[in-house]
């Protein structure tokens, strides 16, 4: 879906990743003319191997050039480790050092507790490495480390990173002040951007309603037997599974004063205490808790739900567009405010979450809490929503086209290091997608498409599943 055209170029797109992006970044893994290098001195030596006869001998003797070329090709293979070895052990000093010694320009000499929060694609290993870098720099500095409880100053070191580089910033604190942030980029491209994760997936489309009436969201409740709610721009309809097929078991109307916006969404979300709520620009509706349904509507500026959980962030909608005012609720850690967005998705990590943002100037924002990275050259749709599987990630963000044209399609990718990656074929769908919502589980996404040749909307469940 594109709620807004932007024309995009140099777009990676499949195909595009690059199988030895680890040699981009300088001394990570072996270098390519230390490896090089590598290869030439072995032939370079099997060259210079007399050549032996080829009559049948028994119990013949290893001719000592072969043995002489082994051990130098050998020895050269523990040089190649060495270099290599060294290289990467000096790799995080210098950031380290230039790091520490902001930190200490600012802390002064004294007893400083300092934590370490990795948000990138660094591995514990390295996380410890360079944690331990910046302690024996700060001690040159006069700076001791020491538990948070008895220190005069803290430290937050985040480790984070884009598609070019890593970023390492420091939070200092200082008594009842206001914090001081300190930073260093770390040149070189992180391990492992633009590779394909090992575990290639398929999304299942699953048709579950179509109607004349525009479809703005639907939700199904399991139970015996399971109900659907059809949320459109002046009704909401109730639907029981009976004899194979969904039958309309109620209809309750939405009332609102101001006229829609002309290209309205709305969002249902289940709740446990009564059957669902309802967000629409300006307007927040909810239901009753037993049979037989009502539904009150009043004008609201409350926030709506990014995903299908009332518990998890929230966002302003504005009441008279199609878009997010950036304005979140809670926030994420420090972030309160992200660009104006179509569309957000989630990416659970080990101690944080990463959100992306399709903003309404056409780029995509990763937001962690700590940094806000834009990404500009992507094949993304304005629409986008995160669902969990037991493939690949884990978690993968499914998108929509920016292509123009009376169909649409919706890929599914993973962010391993904050480049986007695409590992799934798209699904086509007959006509543009109008309304995408991940579901209350977040295994799956539904997805409404304006079909082109019946003019039906049409509620897919889409979902994910792994490729043997």
């Amino acid at each position: 879906m594109i709620h807004n055209p932007v024309t995009r170029t140099g777009s990676r797109g499949p195909g595009s990743y690059q199988p030895f992006g680890r040699w981009a970044r300088p001394y990570r893994g072996f270098p390519p003319k230390i490896l090089r290098d590598f290869v030439s001195g072995i032939l370079q030596e099997w060259r210079s191997i007399p050549s032996i006869p080829l009559n049948p001998v028994y119990n013949a003797r290893i001719p000592m050039p072969i043995a002489v070329a082994f051990a130098r090709a050998a020895g050269l293979f523990l040089l190649v480790l060495l270099q290599a070895s060294m290289a990467w052990a000096g790799d995080w000093q210098t950031p380290a050092s230039q790091l520490a010694q902001k930190i200490a320009a600012i802390a002064g000499p004294g007893a400083v507790g300092m934590t370490v929060f990795n948000r990138s694609s660094l591995t514990p290993a390295e996380v410890e490495e360079i944690r331990n870098a910046l302690l024996r720099e700060l001690a040159s500095f006069g700076v001791q480390p020491v538990a948070s409880d008895q220190a005069a100053a803290t430290v937050a070191v985040s480790l984070s990173e884009n598609v070019h580089s890593y970023l390492w910033v420091a939070e200092i604190h200082q008594g009842t002040g206001e914090p001081v942030v300190a930073m260093v980029t770390v040149a070189g491209r992180p391990a492992g951007a633009g590779e394909r994760p090992s575990a290639p997936l398929t999304i299942q489309p699953s048709l579950l309603w179509s109607d004349e009436n525009r479809i703005l969201d639907l939700a199904v409740m399991n139970g015996n037997p399971p109900t659907m709610i059809v949320l459109e721009s002046e009704r909401i309809a109730l639907l029981r599974w009976n004899n194979g097929r969904w039958q309309p078991e109620q209809s309750l109307s939405l009332g609102h004063v101001r006229p829609w916006p002309r290209d309205l969404r709305g969002r249902l979300i289940l709740s446990r205490d009564h059957l669902f709520d309802a967000y629409l620009p300006g307007v927040y509706c909810r239901s009753t808790a037993t049979s037989p349904l009502s539904v009150t509507c009043d004008d609201s500026d409350d926030p709506w739900p990014l995903t299908g959980n009332q518990r998890d962030l929230s966002a302003f909608f504005s009441a008279a567009r199609n878009f997010f005012t950036g304005a979140l609720s809670p926030g994420i850690q420090k972030n309160t405010v992200a660009p104006p967005f179509f569309s957000a998705a989630p990416l659970p990590r080990d101690q944080y979450t990463l959100w992306v943002f399709a903003a309404v100037d056409g780029h995509f924002h990763l937001i962690d809490g700590m940094t806000d990275q834009a990404l500009t050259e992507q094949s993304w749709g304005s629409d986008i929503a995160s669902v969990r599987s037991r493939c690949g990630l884990g978690w993968q963000i499914l998108a929509t086209s920016n292509e123009p044209g009376p169909t649409d399609e919706v890929r599914a990718f993973e962010i391993p290091d904050r480049e986007p990656v695409p590992v799934s074929s798209p699904a086509k769908f007959a006509g543009r997608i109008t309304a995408f919502w991940p579901e209350s589980d977040s295994t799956s996404v539904i997805a409404v498409s304006h079909s082109s040749a019946t003019g039906h909307y049409e509620a897919y469940r889409l979902s994910i599943a792994c490729l043997p």
